[in-house]
C-alpha cells in the first residue's frame, strides 16, 4: 500500500530534501520529516505555506500533481486591496497569463480565516486595506495563483494552500504532519 504524508509546511522551506545551488543555508523538508523513500507531489513555493502531499508512489504523485486529472486545490489567499465582484468574476472565468489562458477558478471572498501566525509577519500598512480570497484551481503552473490575482489588481501578502483534492490540513500545525489511506 502506498504511504502518503500530509505535511504543512512553513514559510520559508524548499518543497524539497536538499538544497543545491545556493550559498546561503536555506530550511528543506529534511528540516521537518525524516521519513525515508517519499518525495513531494507537486511543489509549493518557499514564500507559500500549507499543505504538502508526499508519498513513494509515483503513478499517486503523477494522479496529485499532474494537470491532466485536474485535481483541485484550495488556496486561502491575502491579497493587497479589496477585492470586487468584478475581479472575482475575472478569476472565475480565467485569467490570461503569459503562459496562456488558466481554467476557471473558484473564486470567493471570505473572513479573515483563523490562522497560525506568519514568521515573518506579512506587512501591515495602514492606508492599503487587504481581504482574504478562497481560490480552487485544477491545474498547477508556477506561481499560478500569485499571478492570477495580481493580473486582477489584488497582489498576494500570503498564500496557503488548505486543500489537495480530499486531503485537508484540518489539524495541522506548521512543520507538522500525518500519515493518511489513499483513496
Amino acid at each position: 500500500m502506498a504511504r502518503l504524508i500530509l505535511f504543512n509546511k512553513p514559510y520559508g522551506v524548499l518543497s524539497q530534501f536538499t538544497d543545491r545551488g545556493s550559498p546561503e543555508a536555506r530550511a528543506t523538508l529534511s528540516d521537518h520529516l525524516d521519513i525515508p523513500g517519499v518525495y513531494p507531489a507537486g511543489r509549493l513555493d518557499r514564500d507559500s505555506e500549507g499543505l504538502l502531499l508526499l508519498t513513494d508512489d509515483g503513478r499517486l504523485q503523477a494522479r496529485i500533481a499532474d494537470p491532466r486529472f485536474k485535481m483541485a486545490k484550495t488556496y486561502l489567499v491575502q491579497v493587497e486591496g479589496e477585492a470586487d465582484e468584478a475581479q472575482l468574476l475575472r478569476l472565475r472565468r480565467g485569467i490570461e497569463l503569459k503562459d496562456g489562458l488558466t481554467r476557471p477558478a473558484g473564486a470567493n471572498h471570505i473572513a479573515d480565516p483563523d490562522l497560525w501566525p506568519r514568521d515573518p509577519p506579512v506587512r501591515f500598512r495602514k492606508s492599503v486595506p487587504d481581504c482574504w480570497l478562497k481560490l480552487t484551481i485544477s491545474e498547477g503552473r508556477n506561481r499560478q495563483v500569485r499571478r492570477m490575482t495580481a493580473a486582477v489588481g489584488l497582489p498576494t501578502l500570503r498564500l496557503v494552500r488548505w486543500r489537495i483534492g480530499e486531503w485537508s490540513l484540518d489539524g495541522l500545525a506548521p512543520g507538522a504532519w500525518r500519515e493518511t489511506t489513499t483513496p
